[in-house]
């Protein structure tokens, strides 16, 4: 997690894992930049919503980034997404850098 200053800082960054998925902490003020390192396919994240509606499943949020494309997603609103938020990626080529406001 990083977390900005006024003299700046160096940005953490995670490589994607399709298997195991990723966890961060989310405390309402957590946006996460994503890149899609690949040169050639689109590829997919998504962002669970850990909570139910009338005991019904949300449908996840999800985005597809082409190749060489970033974006910066959040902030995810902790009822929503959960104080540990799950992020799935569709494959290793996308890069996931969480930062706290």
């Amino acid at each position: 997690m990083t977390t900005p200053t006024r003299d700046g800082v160096a940005l953490t960054t995670t490589a994607g894992n399709a298997t195991d998925n990723h966890v961060m902490t989310n405390d309402g003020r957590t946006v996460v930049l994503v890149k899609n390192t690949g040169a050639t396919v689109a590829r997919i994240v998504t962002f669970r919503i850990a909570r139910t509606v009338d005991g019904q499943a949300v449908t996840h949020r999800t985005a597809s980034l082409v190749a060489g494309e970033q974006k910066i997603f959040g902030p995810f609103d902790v009822q929503d997404y959960g104080g540990q938020m799950q992020i799935d990626v569709a494959h290793a080529e996308l890069t996931l850098t969480p930062i706290t406001l």
